[in-house]
């Protein structure tokens, strides 16, 4: 937990950092494979807490900026 207060207070986040150490909230979202490692997702929560868009099997090279890039847009509505 220290290292996500650290992250959060070195990039000034707005919002709290999950550590799921037990793997309850991995199990929920369906992102555990079978050796019990993390398949690589990205889920982008509203602020109703409702999932607007999932990602699965993220390939980094340029994900960030289509993440960006839907998060801009949906401000406009």
């Amino acid at each position: 937990m220290a290292s996500h207060h650290r992250f959060r207070d070195k990039y000034d986040l707005p919002f709290v950092l999950l550590s799921d150490t037990e793997k309850e909230v991995l199990q929920r979202y369906g992102v555990l494979n079978e050796k019990g490692g993390t398949v690589r997702s990205t889920f982008v929560i509203d602020e109703e807490g409702l999932v607007i868009k999932e990602y699965r099997k993220v390939k980094v090279e340029g994900h960030a900026e289509e993440v960006l890039n839907l998060i801009r847009d949906q401000k406009k509505f």
